[in-house]
């Protein structure tokens, strides 16, 4: 990609971000959107949840929001998609990381490093991985997109889970139960 695409690029996000907004939709409708494939954007989303764009760091959060509103994943790809492009990306993990949680007695709700809340549930699953032995804890955040929970919240989630008959520690959240392990 050249400078002038990605220049395209974000303007046709902008636009389309701004479309919903305007509309009263929120998010862009991305998974209507099946733009023909264009190339690859120099975009990785790090393990850490630092979007880096040819390099260096974005450094506004405004832009890491306009683009994090329209990336959809398809199978094992990340995409950042308008209704006419859509670029393939580099995501190193979760697209998103789950950086505090409110944790009530009858939900659990997340925040993530995009500004989104995440109300686990049915709909939001709470999951932990098994990595080399290391426990990675998510959260689904929308249309097959998770959230790292970062290592201070999964803290708090632990100190918050009881221990079921099984003696695993397991979390209730919006009529679901989630078991960390």
């Amino acid at each position: 990609m050249t400078a002038d695409s990605d220049i395209s690029v974000i303007s046709a996000v902008e636009a389309a971000a701004a479309e919903a907004r305007k509309a009263g939709r929120g998010l862009p409708p991305v998974h209507l959107w099946n733009p023909d494939y264009c190339g690859e954007m120099d975009l990785t989303i790090q393990a850490d949840g630092t979007w880096v764009h040819e390099g260096r760091p974005i450094a506004r959060p405004e832009m890491v929001r306009l683009f994090a509103s329209v990336l959809k994943r398809e199978g094992e790809r990340f995409f950042l998609v308008t209704p006419v492009e859509k670029l393939g990306i580099t995501v190193e993990d979760a697209p998103f990381l789950a950086i505090d949680a409110d944790i009530a007695a009858e939900a659990i709700t997340f925040t993530t490093n995009t500004g989104d809340t995440v109300r686990a549930g049915p709909d939001h699953a709470i999951r932990v991985d098994d990595r080399d032995g290391a426990p990675r804890p998510y959260v689904h955040v929308r249309r097959g997109l998770d959230a790292l929970i970062d290592r201070k919240t999964f803290y708090r989630l632990v100190e918050a889970a009881q221990a079921d008959p099984g003696g695993r520690l397991v979390l209730r959240s919006d009529g679901a139960e989630f078991v960390l392990g």
